[in-house]
C-alpha cells in the first residue's frame, strides 16, 4: 500500500489536554509517512504546534461535570456546528477521535452518514462505566486504537475490530539528567528522602487535595526531621498564588517544600515517593519507576453517582487496573486524609522491602504498556483506514 496521496486530508478532534498531546504526536507521525497530509479539527496548543488548523480550541470545552456542561453549551453546540460545515464543505479522508466520548460519538455518526471514515484513537474508559457505548463505538468506527492492554480483549470479545498500539507515554516520557544532577541541580542535599506531592493540574483538583498532600508533609517532617524535602511540580497552567491559597503559603515555612516549574520528568525520577492525584500521571511514574501512593476524592454527589454506575473495576489507578493487582497503594474518598498519606508515603520511602517490592511491580506494568513506537503503530492504522 502506498501511503503517499497528495491533497488528502484529515480532521482529528481532541477534546483534553492530554489527548492533545498525543494527537500531536500522531500527527506528526503520519507526516512522516505521508507529508503530504493536512490535518484541521478542534484540539490546544500541541496539535497547532502540530501543523493541525484548529477550527476550535478545545479549552473552551474543558468542563466536568453536568453543572459545567450546561454552562459551556453554548460553546459546545458552536464547536459541533464549525467542525461539520468543515466535514461537509471539505470532505476529509479520515476523521480521527480521540476520548471525549459524548461529543466525539456525535460527530462520528454525521461522519458515519457522509461516508467518512472514522479512527478511535484512545477510546473512552468504557470498561469503567457505561459499556453500552461498545456496541455504538463498534458499529460508528471503522478501527479502534487502544493503548491500555486490557482494553484490546475488552473491544475484541464484544466484536469490535480493535489494535492495541501501545501506550503514547513509553515514548514521551524521558529523563534529562541523573539523580544525582537534578539534586546538584536544585542544591537538594544527595542524602536527603525527596517526596513528590503531585496534586493535578486542575484547580479543583488542587484545592480538594493539595492542603491534605502538605499536612502530611508536615507530619512527615516532623517525624523525621530535617532529611525530608517536599517537591511540586507546577505546571504552566496553575498559577503560584493557586498553590499558595491552597496551603503552601501555610506549611512552606514549617518544611522544606520547593516549587519546581522545569524538569518535571527528572523531579519525578528523583523521588523516592510520591503522593499523586489520580491519572495519567500514575503511568508517568511507573515508567519513572517511582513508587507512589494514588488519591482519589471528588464531591459526595459525584462519588454517589460513580459507585452507581461504575461496577467492574477493583482498582481506580491506571497502574493497578494494567497491573491486575494493587502495585501501588490506593487512598479512595474519605480515606485521603494526612495521616493515611503520611503513613503510606513512610513506608514507601524508608522501608526497603516495600520500596523494592513496589518497582517491580512497576517494571511489570510498564513492559506491558507496549513500548517504544505507539504513535507510529497508531499512524500506520490511520492511514489504511482513510480513504
Amino acid at each position: 500500500m502506498s501511503t503517499r496521496s497528495p491533497g488528502r486530508h484529515v480532521m482529528i478532534i481532541a477534546g483534553e489536554a492530554s489527548g492533545d498531546m498525543h494527537g500531536a504526536r500522531l500527527v506528526r507521525a503520519m507526516q512522516e509517512l505521508d507529508p503530504h497530509l493536512t490535518f484541521s479539527g478542534m484540539g490546544g496548543r500541541e496539535l497547532a504546534a502540530a501543523g493541525v488548523e484548529l477550527l476550535y480550541d478545545a479549552s473552551r470545552l474543558a468542563v466536568v461535570g453536568v453543572t459545567e456542561v450546561l454552562g459551556h453549551l453554548g460553546d459546545i453546540l458552536a464547536a459541533r456546528r464549525l467542525l461539520l460545515a468543515r466535514m461537509r464543505s471539505r470532505r476529509p479522508c479520515l476523521l480521527i477521535l480521540i476520548d471525549y466520548p459524548d461529543f466525539n460519538l456525535l460527530l462520528a455518526a454525521k461522519a458515519r452518514k457522509l461516508g467518512i471514515p472514522v479512527f478511535y484513537y484512545i477510546s473512552p474508559q468504557v470498561w469503567a462505566w457505561r459499556s453500552g457505548r461498545v456496541r455504538k463505538i463498534g458499529r460508528l468506527t471503522d478501527r479502534v486504537g487502544v493503548i491500555l492492554p486490557f482494553e484490546q480483549e475488552f473491544y475484541a470479545r464484544r466484536g469490535v475490530r480493535v489494535d492495541f498500539v501501545g501506550h503514547p507515554l513509553m515514548d514521551a516520557v524521558r529523563t534529562t539528567m541523573s539523580r544525582d544532577q537534578f539534586l546538584a541541580r536544585h542544591q537538594i542535599p544527595p542524602h536527603a528522602k525527596v517526596i513528590g506531592l503531585l496534586p493535578g493540574s486542575r484547580r479543583r483538583e488542587i484545592s480538594s487535595l493539595l492542603p491534605d498532600f502538605l499536612a502530611a508533609a508536615d507530619r512527615l517532617a516532623r517525624a523525621r526531621g530535617d532529611e525530608c524535602v517536599f517537591l511540586i511540580p507546577r505546571a504552566s497552567t496553575v498559577s503560584r498564588r493557586l498553590l499558595e491559597e491552597h496551603g503552601l503559603g501555610r506549611y512552606e515555612r514549617r518544611i522544606c517544600c520547593r516549587v519546581v516549574d522545569e524538569d518535571r520528568y527528572d523531579l519525578m525520577a528523583a523521588c523516592d515517593a510520591v503522593v499523586a492525584a489520580s491519572g495519567t500521571v500514575t503511568l508517568e511514574l511507573a515508567i519513572l519507576g517511582t513508587p507512589a501512593v494514588v488519591t482519589y476524592r471528588v464531591s459526595p454527589r459525584t462519588y454517589f453517582l460513580g459507585r452507581l454506575l461504575i461496577r467492574n473495576i477493583e482498582f481506580f489507578s491506571l497502574v493497578n487496573l494494567v497491573a491486575d493487582r494493587q502495585v501501588v497503594p490506593e487512598l479512595l474518598q474519605h480515606e485521603v486524609t494526612p495521616e493515611n498519606i503520611a503513613a503510606e508515603l513512610e513506608k514507601i520511602a524508608w522501608d526497603v522491602h516495600v520500596h523494592a517490592r513496589i518497582r517491580e511491580g512497576l517494571a511489570e506494568v510498564t513492559a506491558r504498556l507496549g513500548g517504544r513506537g505507539a504513535s507510529r503503530r497508531a499512524a500506520r492504522i490511520a492511514l489504511e483506514t482513510a480513504t
